[in-house]
């Protein structure tokens, strides 16, 4: 009877998986602008940034933050200790990050203008002004998340999320002072759009991920 070989554990092991999001960029249009129906080419380079879609620029050292809030109703039952059943009741996905330019697309998200036609603020170098609506607005938006890291060989991998429709739900302050730079953090929950029928969806491709691909088996 043979020996069985022996278990390695380390047989699962890819450091060369462990992505990080090195430089990021967040693009937002108004919710009239056309969705993002493919960022990638067929053969895996990202495309051009669709039209309509302003850029945020730099962003805090924090980067982008995804948060999920999943909230489970579950039913008790006496002669259990755990609960017998368990269902999704809510599960809401946030994007918060804190823009440090000045510029159209901060200044819009933060203050519920229009990026686009009426209302919206003109090129930066312009004189702005805009007022505080009595009645506030808060329009939805389409959001493009996109971050970029690179493979052992220098080739570019991106993880994209797109918002199709997205609304911001927090704000942080406003702060003038000498110590650090004018901020506009903001918070926007992901809702599902009626046409795509998702709140967030996500692509990873890039030439450095599709060199992860396996090599075909030779012919037998």
């Amino acid at each position: 009877m043979s020996t069985p070989p022996p278990v390695t554990l380390e047989s699962g092991l890819h450091a060369e998986y462990i992505r990080k999001q090195l430089l990021q960029a967040v693009y937002a249009a108004d919710y009239t602008a056309a969705a993002v129906d493919d960022p990638f080419t067929d053969e895996g380079a990202l495309t051009a940034i669709p039209a309509g879609y302003v850029p945020v620029g730099y962003t805090t050292d924090d980067g982008l933050t995804f948060t999920g809030d999943l909230s489970m109703a579950d039913v008790t039952s006496s002669q259990s200790v755990e609960p017998t059943r368990s269902d999704v009741e809510s599960d809401v996905l946030s994007a918060q990050f804190a823009p440090q330019e000045t510029n159209n697309a901060t200044v819009a998200l933060f203050e519920g203008l229009p990026l686009s036609g009426v209302g919206a603020l003109p090129a930066v170098g312009a004189a702005w002004q805009w007022d505080r609506a009595a009645t506030p607005k808060n329009p939805y938006r389409r959001l493009l998340f996109i971050g970029l890291d690179f493979n052992d060989s220098g080739q570019e991998i991106y993880v994209v999320k797109f918002f199709p429709r997205a609304r911001l739900t927090s704000r942080d302050d406003e702060q003038w002072a000498r110590s650090t730079e004018t901020q506009r953090p903001v918070t926007f929950n992901g809702f599902r759009d009626s046409v795509l029928q998702t709140s967030c969806r996500n692509w990873v491709d890039g030439p450095g991920w599709r060199a992860f691909a396996p090599a075909p088996s030779p012919a037998g």
